[in-house]
């Protein structure tokens, strides 16, 4: 049932931004009076699901679910339709238009996706407002990644600032330091004392070939949020609500001090004392080769008081601006990531961002995300890889600035590499997918 509610709100999800998308393309077209053939949600080779003929254009839904499409007269597009541009060019089609003209239909659909990932934004806030949590609110606070403390971190330290700027939301301590060049971090150990760290102007690349994208992660006991049914800890009859003291004698308080210790016993058996309700328990649970045994904590809202703010209608439109540039420049930023060994392997398919949906059925959360793939659609649309709206959009700038036109031929050859670029990386994609699903990874 998790499985179709998250591929549901997907599934969902995609269509709204395809179909906006494709009008971002179709109402500029019509606007310059050039004729669009077909407007699809979804891919129809051979047959449609749906389809209807209005006018001139003939609107449908396809069987393939890898994205959209408007078949606009005169164009070179992911139809490859040669034949038409073989005939006399006509005055509705799209290569009898002005060069401004053909720019503003093929960056139409790439601005659609922006504004509509601002409003989203601007609507979520204005209905939902944001939960966000100030230092003080996280008693104990943070759990220090290993490679953090040869920088003089502690676990237990609370963060008040980072660069001189306290972060609205402390939660976005990580980010701060991967994606917007934070540097210097003051810090309250748990001494009292307070000192300014400086960390080293490459520590993202830091954060991420050694895994610590979370370097810091705030300190909660270590109490049973859920028990994976087909792992150890489940056979052994460990339960959701249990409240773990001890593994091997070794006194525990902390999640982080469970997942440090019990990571030192890989493949081995041990010995987990803990209470539940005032009973105090001991199981023997034997660890995987991760050192994993299949439970998961309970959540940070378990233990620390959220702090709310509504926003006005007013309030909530700049916000939701900063929201979404915040969000692009996040996305920008890590990209730069992508392009090593580790970080080819992260990339995700459509299992990946169905991921990313809740287990149930949550607006609120559907919104965000929605909000950030239209974000991301309008980013990667914007990549200048022919096939792509933004392979387009540069062959027009070279049109303008040099003032000729790159051959018929040209751009079916162009269009080919892109459509072969694009299904290459469809297929790498969902194939890590698969691979992490078969290992587990």
């Amino acid at each position: 049932m998790e499985f179709l509610i998250k591929a549901g709100q997907l599934i969902l999800s995609l269509s709204i931004l395809i179909v906006l998308h494709e009008f971002g393309h179709y109402l500029p077209a019509r606007a310059f009076k050039t004729r669009v053939e077909k407007f699809y949600l979804f891919f129809d080779y051979k047959f449609s699901l749906f389809k209807k003929k209005i006018k001139d254009t003939e609107w449908g839904i396809g069987w393939i679910p890898l994205g959209g499409y408007v078949k606009i007269s005169g164009m070179i597009d992911e139809s490859m339709d040669t034949d038409q541009m073989k005939q006399e060019p006509q005055p509705y089609e799209f290569r009898t238009k002005k060069t401004w003209q053909r720019l503003i239909i093929m960056i139409g659909g790439i601005v659609v996706n922006f504004i509509v990932g601002i409003l989203i934004y601007c609507m979520v806030l204005f209905v939902w407002g944001e939960d966000y949590y100030k230092m003080e609110d996280l008693k104990n606070g943070f759990a220090v990644h290993e490679s953090f403390k040869e920088y003089g971190f502690r676990d237990g330290d609370q963060i008040l600032d980072i660069d001189g700027e306290t972060p609205a939301d402390i939660l976005d301590v990580n980010v701060m330091l991967l994606l917007r060049s934070g540097k210097a971090v003051h810090v309250k150990h748990t001494d009292g004392t307070e000192e300014t760290i400086s960390v080293h102007d490459d520590i993202e690349w830091d954060m991420f070939e050694k895994g610590a994208m979370t370097a810091f992660a705030p300190r909660i006991y270590s109490v049973v949020g859920y028990v994976d049914s087909t792992m150890n800890a489940s056979k052994a009859g460990m339960q959701k609500g249990d409240s773990i003291v001890s593994i091997n004698a070794m006194p525990i308080t902390y999640f982080d001090q469970f997942t440090t210790e019990i990571k030192k016993h890989k493949g081995e058996e041990v010995a987990i004392g803990f209470y539940r309700d005032t009973a105090l328990m001991s199981l023997n649970i034997a660890t995987d080769t991760s050192g994993r045994i299949g439970i998961v904590n309970k959540n940070v809202t378990d233990f620390y008081p959220v702090r709310h703010r509504d926003y006005s209608f007013g309030e909530a439109i700049p916000a939701g601006f900063n929201m979404a540039f915040t969000t692009l420049n996040d996305y920008v930023t890590q990209m730069k990531f992508l392009f090593t060994k580790k970080g080819a392997t992260s990339i995700g398919g459509f299992g990946s961002f169905g991921s990313l949906f809740a287990p149930t059925w949550d607006w609120h959360s559907f919104w965000l995300l929605t909000a950030f793939i239209s974000i991301v659609l309008a980013f990667m649309n914007f990549l200048p890889i022919p096939a792509l709206d933004g392979g387009h959009i540069m062959f027009l700038l070279y049109e303008m600035i040099t003032g000729r036109k790159p051959s018929d031929k040209f751009m079916e050859y162009a269009q080919m590499v892109g459509i072969i670029l694009l299904l290459g990386l469809l297929v790498f994609a969902n194939g890590n997918d698969i691979y992490k699903w078969i290992t587990g990874g």
